[in-house]
């Protein structure tokens, strides 16, 4: 939006069934294709919302302002995305043909009431800015205006925008972007009390009249439709932080180049004196290298004892598999370009689509794992896994959204939507995870052990005090948080901010970088735990790396203080609570990638010793 800088903010605001709601939940998702003009014909303008501009999920209903509106209002079909994303757009009073321009035509009169403009004001100096949608296309400007001067005397202007200049491109017979002006326009100011008559306002008895109007202004562009998201990246309502930030990312990468060369260098030195000081010991069994030695060797018989808690351990390690593959399909849908700036939610849609698809890989992973590590109960273990992240998804979703219901947000859902989202999870979600924990139980073969476990378990000594959880969990979460806290400065930006994020290559780039840290790390803490004679790695390789979610939670805390404007109980009851379910997702993600790393490497240098 052009003309004035001092702006105002924010608006208030699953089998036959399973395929069908596949059907559904794609539709919603790959919706979207160019619309034709021809000369003259309508193009309808929506109004969707508006809101505080520093609490950007705080949402509300753009006629829930008084504004000009209808005499019945008639809303727009939305999509799942467009839903989730708090969108809500209805029809509007404004009269737009294609390539016809219009010069100051009035919208309509209205007489607000000394409440109503007392509602505008407080809406103003929350700096409420609207979205309107035309032809998919979001279009952005400020309620009002607000000016503040000087100290003594103190002057402070609010001023309501009672004119929109709307400039169109167009290419051929489709449109191409849209946005909304008010350069060279007076905003009508709104005094306490309803005002002071002035350039066609009218006060009388407590009330104030104002003439909204408005103008069309057609422009022809040479891009094609196709490439209309370029324009729309171009151009930003909102300030551009975003850049290609290369040099913080080559700076990463050579710190963990360095950091994965340092662990795997020491290692691979240190295990071969270890080999080549056990292996002299040819002569004798198995069972009688207890004598005389000490190290990781010694507990041979003990370090593949199965931890306690095993149903919670394979449900952590499925759903964490579960989110590596569905953190990998969304970033490798986003690099063939299937998300568009100009598509509403898109990647809400995809990840819940996506998330009941992949419930298959939780419930295999986990009930596998389970059968291997003799588990008895594959049931209980199937209702635990599907359940380990869709409970506290639930119970902070449940949460979060009476907030916005009760004080009218759009985020708030409505009931078709949450039924929409139950029956994805228990007509293919929860199903999926059953039938890959069935297939995951009947395929499962051994364990493969390389060293049988004695009955009685060995005795461990006392650990110095930096080989305790808390020291590994410190070393284990930092490192892997300090490889990816650059770019997750942008992700923040993005999804708690007004940016648009389109470096998918930079993402996969650090989400490798971020697995590769955490796996090197997990087996290095690994070794560091066998070799004091101490044979629990099984859940300390769990939450040794997976305390990065921890590291991320911390972040978020600092974000919001010290990096963002966000203020208020919607919109911090909400960056709270999914900033929980973003560090639990790193946590059991993570957990998952250091536990297989620490598995693997055991299963290696234990194979590798020479015992008959």
């Amino acid at each position: 939006v052009t003309g004035r800088t001092c702006g105002t903010g924010h608006l208030p605001g699953g089998c036959q069934k399973t395929m069908g709601l596949h059907c559904v939940l794609v539709l919603c998702l790959f919706s979207g294709w160019a619309v034709g003009y021809k000369q003259g014909d309508n193009v309808t303008l929506y109004v969707n919302k508006v809101g505080p501009y520093h609490n950007p999920q705080e949402t509300y209903h753009y006629y829930t302002l008084p504004v000009c509106r209808p005499e019945k209002v008639h809303h727009k079909s939305l999509s799942l995305g467009e839903v989730l994303d708090g969108d809500r757009m209805a029809e509007s009073l404004y009269y737009i043909r294609f390539k016809e321009n219009v010069e100051k035509k009035t919208l309509c009169k209205l007489t607000l009431s000394e409440k109503q403009v007392d509602e505008l004001r407080e809406a103003i100096e929350e700096l409420f800015y609207f979205e309107f949608v035309l032809d998919d296309i979001p279009i952005y400007g400020f309620v009002g205006y607000i000016e503040e001067s000087g100290f003594l005397p103190h002057s402070h202007k609010v001023g309501l925008w009672t004119h929109l200049d709307f400039n169109i491109e167009y290419n051929g017979n489709t449109v191409i972007f849209a946005n909304v002006s008010v350069k060279d326009v007076k905003p009508v100011p709104l005094e306490e009390g309803a005002g002071t008559a002035m350039g066609g306002v009218g006060v009388g008895g407590g009330s104030l009249t104002v003439t909204h109007t408005y103008s069309v202004r057609w422009f022809e562009s040479t891009l094609p439709h196709a490439r209309r998201a370029e324009r729309l990246r171009d151009y930003s309502f909102f300030p551009k932080t975003l850049e290609i930030h290369w040099l913080s990312i080559i700076n990463s990468l050579v710190l963990v180049v360095l950091l994965l060369g340092f662990v795997i260098i020491i290692l691979m030195r240190v295990l071969k004196n270890d080999f080549a000081r056990y292996n002299v010991e040819e002569e004798g069994g198995c069972d009688d290298l207890d004598h005389g030695d000490n190290g990781w060797k010694i507990i041979h018989t003990d370090v593949f004892r199965f931890p306690p808690h095993k149903s919670l351990l394979c449900a952590v390690l499925g759903v964490g598999a579960q989110f590596l593959t569905l953190a990998t399909g969304i970033i490798l849908m986003a690099l063939l370009g299937m998300f568009n700036v100009h598509r509403h939610g898109s990647i809400n849609s995809a990840a819940i689509v996506l998330y009941a698809l992949t419930s298959c890989v939780s419930g295999y992973v986990s009930c596998s794992f389970y059968t291997q590590i003799n588990g008895q109960r594959w049931v209980w273990n199937i209702i635990l896994t599907s359940s380990l992240f869709s409970a506290p998804l639930f119970l902070t979703w449940s949460v979060v959204n009476s907030i916005h219901w009760w004080s009218g947000s759009t985020q708030a859902l409505p009931a078709t939507t949450v039924l929409l989202i139950l029956g994805a999870w228990v007509l293919v979600g929860f199903p999926l995870t059953v039938i890959g924990g069935i297939v995951g139980k009947n395929r499962a073969g051994s364990f493969q052990a390389p060293c049988r476990t004695r009955n009685i378990a060995r005795q461990i000594p006392t650990q110095p005090w930096y080989k305790h959880t808390a020291v590994h969990m410190s070393i284990g979460g930092f490192l892997p948080f300090s490889a990816i806290s650059v770019e997750l400065y942008y992700i923040f930006a993005t999804v708690w901010g007004r940016e648009y994020y389109t470096l998918y290559g930079i993402l996969l780039c650090v989400f490798a970088i971020l697995l590769s840290v955490g796996g090197c790390i997990s087996v290095a803490l690994t070794y560091f735990l066998l070799s004091g004679e101490d044979y629990r790695w099984w859940w300390r390789s769990v939450l040794s790396t997976g305390s990065t979610g921890l590291f991320i939670f911390v972040y978020s805390v600092f974000y919001y203080r010290n990096r963002s404007s966000m203020s208020g109980m919607v919109q911090s009851t909400e960056f709270f609570g999914y900033s929980l379910l973003t560090a639990m997702v790193f946590s059991l993600m993570l957990g998952s990638v250091s536990f297989w790393a620490s598995l693997g490497f055991i299963r290696y240098i234990y194979r590798s010793l020479k015992m008959d």
